[in-house]
């Protein structure tokens, strides 16, 4: 049933190698079932809830993959999307987290649309290289900062700006106005938690160096057992690691569709669209390569399949209670240990359902446990930058705004902007506008019309 189900003499593998590498590719991904409940509760979400979401989302839409589509490709709620989703939309904005998720749903019907009628290739295909690469680091470095404040390392205040400043500013207007201004400085390392973030930090660094498979898994659980032996965590009477999934509290169901129907919510949508488009595509194809999938002509069967599953999962994430469900690089990691077709899917879409059971284990996670795993991934997804050309100003400047702008104004949308419009422009303007995908012009349009029109 499997051989035929899974072609797995076809791809010269067999079951016991598939069933290990979907254990491993699970073992490298688990960390999200602590992490996005860490993230999105910020934004007002209940933690339980939103772990319900990550492990139901996770274990049907990768199983789905590997059901449908024969691809040992696994997903999950995006790291860097779930970030943009907690802290940009919600917190930033002010948008309701049930609009919000409005917001990923329709993005997923989007992505759907694009994918069935090939719009979404099209995109990929006129997207400049350098500017995809920023995205990601971009983004590796906004979740960095994220983990930073969480971990305690990094400590943000406000300090009053300069009495004779401050005079000459109260001086233009009505009465004696105060003025502050926000610095960014080091942690207090003598506090127990931040030691603990840097032990997490240290320790989960020292295992990925050693090629340790489920680092940040190991990291994470190993840390919250030293934050129980040091206190910080206290585990409550009768306390179980092991009981049935608390359905009371969860958000199935919970998104304000109408909501996110507001004019004033197109670049949410279009952000969510447009990084989940690049994002997606480069693991896909990515993943799909290293595993042999790869035909004689260049192409791999099966890619649009997989584009829809990876588009139907966003929308599906988003019912569920959870931000953009996408494809996994981890996936590689259970490539790597041979997987090559969906029953290594399926394998960690099953533990990720069985992990339903373990949810009480998720309420001890303290910050000092995520945020480390949290900077581990920003380290790896800045190796995206070494394949922007820095020698070429019109590729570097782009490149360059888009990844300040991203931590440094603590907006994702903010950077992609940035990127679009510059790098059209200086390319007009050095004489070499026909380097540039028409597309690209239509999307630079675009975010001015937004800034124009719909900036509030």
């Amino acid at each position: 049933m499997l051989e035929k189900l899974f072609a797995l003499q076809a791809r010269k593998t067999d079951a016991k190698t598939e069933i290990m590498a979907g254990m491993t590719t699970f073992m490298t991904m688990a960390y999200i079932l602590f992490v996005n409940p860490s993230i999105l509760s910020a934004a007002g979400m209940d933690k339980n809830a939103v772990l319900l979401a990550t492990a139901i989302g996770a274990g049907i839409v990768t199983i789905m993959m590997g059901l449908f589509v024969n691809y040992p490709i696994a997903l999950a709620p995006g790291m860097g999307l779930n970030a943009f989703y907690a802290f940009t939309v919600v917190i930033g904005m002010g948008v309701s987290w049930q609009v919000a998720l409005g917001a990923v749903f329709i993005s997923g019907l989007i992505f759907i649309l694009l994918t069935v009628t090939q719009v979404r290739q099209l995109l990929v295909e006129g997207m400049p290289a350098s500017l995809k690469h920023a995205i990601t680091v971009g983004i590796g470095l906004f979740i960095t900062i994220i983990g930073l404040k969480l971990s305690g390392l990094m400590s943000i205040r406000l300090s009053l700006i300069p009495p004779t400043l401050e005079k000459i500013i109260a001086a233009k207007g009505n009465g004696t106005p105060l003025y502050f201004e926000t610095i960014i400085e080091m942690g207090k390392l003598a506090d127990k938690q931040v030691l603990l973030a840097v032990f997490g930090l240290i320790f989960i660094g020292v295992l990925m160096a050693r090629n340790v498979k489920g680092s940040m898994l190991i990291g994470i659980l190993t840390t919250t057992i030293l934050a129980i032996i040091m206190g910080i965590v206290q585990i409550p009477a009768g306390f179980s690691p092991v009981a049935m999934p608390n359905f009371s509290q969860n958000a199935f169901l919970a998104l304000d569709i109408k909501g996110a129907l507001s004019m004033g919510l197109f670049t949410i949508i279009f952000t969510f669209t447009f990084v989940e488009l690049f994002d997606t595509m480069g693991t896909l194809v990515g993943t799909a390569s290293k595993a042999g999938l790869m035909d004689k002509k260049g192409n791999f069967p099966g890619i649009g399949k997989a584009m829809l599953v990876d588009a139907t999962g966003v929308s599906l994430g988003a019912m569920l209670g959870t931000s953009t469900i996408t494809a996994y690089v981890e996936s590689a990691a259970g490539v790597g240990a041979g997987g090559r077709t969906g029953l290594t899917a399926v394998t960690c879409g099953g533990l990720f359902l069985l992990a339903l059971f373990f949810t009480p284990l998720a309420g001890l996670i303290p910050d000092a446990a995520t945020a480390p795993a949290l900077i581990i991934v920003g380290a790896l997804m800045m190796e995206s930058v070494r394949h922007i050309d820095f020698n070429d100003f019109t590729e570097s400047l782009p490149a360059f705004l888009t990844i300040a702008l991203m931590p440094f104004t603590y907006s994702i949308a903010n950077g992609i902007s940035a990127g679009l419009v510059m790098y059209p422009l200086l390319k007009l303007i050095s004489g070499r506008g026909r380097d540039v995908h028409w597309i690209v012009y239509v999307l630079a349009v675009l975010v001015v019309a937004r800034f124009i029109f719909l900036n509030e």
